[in-house]
């Protein structure tokens, strides 16, 4: 019997789940804390710096309606952890990526590949799916 528990336990383990323990709460203050002076409080892409950018900051809240009605998960993960960078932000985004580094989260792209990203980056993820309009 205890052998049939292990193997359970261990097929449970070995199996690539999507991400489901998000914390849109804890998204949202480190939006704000890390993104919003450039994407604004309001992710309108108005915040204090956005001035200065030599590409303005498009408005975080239309991200699905860019994208036929779909939020892209695992492409907004890239772009916040710096594998699709942007060239607008002189490098990765975001600048200060150190804090996001600790890539032990499992998420599951479109096409079925497991991602793997920071606690935080699915945070703000996941934030940023809740108020799309």
């Amino acid at each position: 019997m205890k052998t049939v528990w292990m193997q359970v336990l261990a097929a449970l383990m070995s199996t690539s789940i999507p991400a489901l323990a998000q914390d849109e709460a804890r998204g949202a203050r480190l939006f704000q804390e890390s993104c919003a002076v450039c994407h604004g409080a309001g992710l309108r892409g108005d915040g204090p710096m956005a001035e200065l950018l030599v590409v303005a900051p498009p408005d975080l809240t239309r991200i699905s309606a860019r994208y036929g009605g779909d939020f892209p998960r695992a492409g907004m993960a890239w772009k916040i952890d710096g594998r699709d960078p942007i060239l607008s932000h002189g490098g990765d985004m975001p600048l200060f990526g150190f804090v996001f580094s600790e890539m032990s989260q499992v998420l599951t792209s479109p096409g079925g590949q497991t991602v793997l990203t920071s606690p935080e980056v699915l945070d703000i993820v996941a934030y940023l799916e809740s108020v799309q309009e």
